[in-house]
């Protein structure tokens, strides 16, 4: 019995020590700068023209800044939009389907809570002057 528990043993390892070099293997291709797992998101594609006409009736430039409202008991995120006379105006109100935790605020980490409050996001500049974000400036 001690000598099948000792290959027992060193089988155990020997799997997870091939796991745990396998699954490195595969995560240090994603530190490629040739693969962006980004290239696809919705966040990097244009902002649709129906969207963009509803920005233009209501007198609001694609670059100007954006406030997020959420609701959790309601269930809804709000976009409020900055017009041209500075003042914001509500652009749309999506329904969310999950957030985590209880109604309240977080309290501390791992409590699995969704963060209240107000939070400064800065405009992260693209090439593109037709996609989310600040154009980039020559």
């Amino acid at each position: 019995m001690g000598s099948s528990t000792l290959i027992d043993r060193s089988l155990v390892r020997a799997l997870i020590t091939s796991a745990a070099l396998g699954a490195g293997a595969l995560l240090a291709g994603c530190n490629s700068d040739d693969i962006s797992l980004a290239n696809n998101a919705k966040a990097n594609q244009p902002v649709p023209a129906r969207l963009i006409a509803e920005m233009t009736a209501k007198d609001m430039d694609l670059q100007s800044p954006i406030l997020v409202r959420l609701f959790k008991q309601e269930a809804e995120l709000e976009v409020w939009k900055q017009d041209r006379s500075g003042r914001f105006a509500l652009l749309k109100t999506y329904p969310i389907c999950r957030w985590s935790g209880d109604l309240g605020p977080k309290v501390r980490e791992g409590d699995r809570q969704a963060p209240e409050g107000f939070y400064s996001i800065p405009a992260i500049p693209t090439p593109m002057t037709r996609r989310w974000g600040t154009p980039a400036r020559s």
